[in-house]
């Protein structure tokens, strides 16, 4: 018999805090990767803060800045038009959104422990 998303839940909450118990360590699970905080350097601070943030809010927060100045390509939506701010992360006038991840990158930093 299958177990219900919520007794499935209950269950690793239950594992989590009894590893915590046990080695006096954190339970691992969505704290790395895309949910790590990270330090944005500069220039992308003048777009999304100076404060550490998870790499998915830094995307998030990139995507606003862009909708909320134009910045989509009007004919291929999938170009980014770099205004001044955007031209010193990308490095130059126009990038894709998928190339938009690796220039951003560049300019995050991951917290120090």
């Amino acid at each position: 018999m299958a177990r219900s998303a919520e007794k499935r839940g209950k269950d690793e909450t239950a594992a989590a805090e009894k590893k915590v118990k046990s080695t006096g360590k954190a339970a691992s699970g969505a704290r790395g990767g895309i949910t790590a905080p990270v330090t944005p350097s500069a220039e992308l601070a003048e777009i999304v803060g100076k404060d550490d943030l998870p790499r998915s809010e830094v995307v998030s927060k990139v995507w606003e800045y862009i909708k909320k100045h134009d910045l989509q390509d009007a004919k291929d939506k999938r170009q980014i038009n770099a205004d001044d701010k955007l031209e010193k992360i990308f490095g130059k006038k126009s990038a894709s959104m998928f190339e938009m991840n690796k220039h951003l990158s560049a300019h995050l930093s991951a917290k120090k422990a």
